[in-house]
């Protein structure tokens, strides 16, 4: 992917407020031991790669002043409540140098899953997963496969297939985190109990006791034997 910038003449609160009006967006680019650039874009082209989910994990090839320089998109600053690009920063990336980037999680074959298949719903605990690589190797996102997942289980970080070249910082540091669950919804848990237990004032049978039908019966055949003493009369 390819972003165009140009070097950027005026710095300040009030120079970056007149680039914004002028569909302008200052930003910055540093990083492999050179000296950081301030830098300027067009909003309407930057904003529009933004919402590429590949624009925000994927090496970047920045047209600066002529030159190609191969950089990752470091940070983002949003107008609180409208759609505008206030300032971004880049960082250039070194071919033999290991990169930290969090990569965005992928999840497939939930609806074949064993738990989905018995009633559970699929709950994902991380959306992105940070990881550690070199910049050829990173990849655009990871693949999470629920295709085995029973009910009440878990897919943890050590689960996940990482590309050749590529591992998880949090699970070097010794956190196999939870990434995805498949639990049974809590209101059928509570149907089903309620469903399970006596009503209240019901009758609970005890050991030993006689058959709750036996009093009706007894009380039947009394009343049959006063209508028949009746009839004698």
């Amino acid at each position: 992917m390819e972003v165009t910038a140009a070097p950027r003449s005026v710095q300040g609160t009030g120079a970056s407020r007149r680039l914004r009006r002028a569909g302008r967006v200052p930003g910055i680019v540093y990083g492999a031991d050179l000296p950081a650039q301030v830098i300027e874009l067009d909003h309407n082209a930057l904003y529009l790669q933004l919402r590429q989910e590949a624009f925000h994990a994927s090496i970047l090839n920045m047209n600066l002043e002529g030159r190609t320089e191969r950089v990752l998109l470091r940070g983002v600053q949003m107008h609180p409540w409208k759609p505008q690009v206030l300032h971004v920063d880049f960082q250039r990336v070194s071919a033999n140098q290991k990169i930290h980037m969090k990569v965005p999680l992928h999840f497939k074959n939930a609806e074949v899953s064993p738990g989905v298949k018995a009633g559970g719903i699929v709950a994902h605990v991380m959306s992105d997963i940070e990881i550690s690589c070199l910049p050829d190797d990173l990849p655009e996102f990871i693949e999470v496969d629920l295709s085995t997942l029973q009910l009440g289980h878990s897919v943890h970080i050590s689960d996940l297939t990482l590309p050749k070249g590529v591992e998880s910082v949090q699970l070097v540091r010794g956190d196999d985190a939870v990434v995805a669950t498949v639990q049974i919804p809590k209101v059928i848990e509570e149907v089903e109990a309620v469903t399970a237990a006596p009503a209240e004032g019901a009758e609970v049978p005890v050991e030993g006791a006689a058959p709750a039908a036996a009093p009706a019966a007894a009380a039947g055949e009394k009343k049959e034997g006063e209508k028949k003493e009746g009839e004698k009369k």
